[in-house]
């Protein structure tokens, strides 16, 4: 079992004939996932590695049903994109899309939690389900996706897409494989949170134990840790911070958008003394994740 997609999620492509979306296309019917349509306005008629492109959702939707979308569109036309999917009664949308307007992620992000949706990104690099399916560009050419993801128990949920990867494939290497993971996003506001996915792995028997990737800047670890000390779920969570520098360099952004340390909010240090209060386990180095996750799961 996985969270939110699985080996027969139909996926839907909101920008297919971009080069990105056309690459990405390719490389997920190579792994595996079932991509039966994509949207370009104007573009109607086309293929893209053999798969249909419609001017309009609804229009693709009619020929080829679909359960999820991927968003890669134009920052400026990501709103529309969002709207458009929802309308048609997608429920799952992954926006690879980066740059957009604050103002428009918002109004996304609240439109999906009215249609009772789940929006992954942006800036997301999407979801993978090893072995089953991937919605997104996650890993890369289909060959890397194999080596670096391994069927199996783990959850993995990062705010980098890139170092989602290093982290499956340092547990691949030790023989642990992983469940479903996510790439969440690194933009300062974002549809799906470590706290909106911790309940769906809680809720899926065949995920034991979770391992997150956070960064300087927000309060994303802080409300799990939150929550953690008030719940206590059942799933162990191991955690790295990157960004430890970042404690002495107040208001300078390191890579994303939402990797901003201002005062003690949001700061590495800060992340890691809370996680570790609320009894979350904290790596205080890459390599020793694995391990870690052996532990946990004797």
């Amino acid at each position: 079992m996985t969270i939110l997609a699985h080996a027969e999620t139909r996926i839907l492509v909101q920008g297919i004939t971009g080069r990105e979306a056309a690459t990405f296309t390719a490389e997920s019917i190579r792994y595996g996932a079932k991509i039966v349509a994509g949207v370009t306005p104007g573009k109607g008629g086309m293929r893209i590695h053999d798969v249909p492109v419609f001017d309009t959702v609804r229009g693709a939707l009619a020929a080829q049903p679909a359960d999820a979308a991927i968003i890669s569109v134009p920052p400026g036309v990501a709103l529309d994109a969002t709207r458009e999917a929802l309308a048609n009664g997608l429920r799952l949308l992954v926006v690879v899309t980066e740059r957009i307007p604050r103002r428009d992620v918002v109004q996304m992000i609240e439109a999906a939690r009215q249609a009772g949706a789940q929006m992954v990104g942006p800036n997301s690099l999407g979801i993978i389900s090893p072995g089953k399916t991937r919605i997104g560009m996650a890993g890369g050419a289909a060959d890397a996706v194999r080596r670096a993801y391994l069927p199996g128990r783990v959850g993995v949920i990062s705010r980098s897409g890139g170092m989602m990867t290093e982290i499956a494939s340092l547990l691949t290497g030790a023989g642990i494989g992983q469940s479903t993971c996510v790439s969440i996003g690194g933009d300062p506001i974002i549809g799906a949170t470590f706290l909106d996915l911790l309940p769906l792995y809680e809720a899926d028997p065949e995920t034991d134990a979770l391992v997150i990737f956070g960064e300087p800047g927000g309060m994303m670890e802080e409300r799990l840790a939150e929550y953690v000390e008030a719940q206590h779920p059942r799933l162990p969570i191991i955690a790295f911070v990157a960004g430890r520098f970042a404690d002495r360099m107040q208001g300078i952004r390191f890579g994303h958008a939402g990797a901003m340390v201002n005062g003690a909010a949001g700061s590495p240090a800060a992340k890691i003394v809370r996680m570790r209060e609320a009894g979350i386990l904290v790596a205080s180095r890459l390599g020793e994740i694995p391990g870690m996750v052996k532990k946990v799961m004797r």
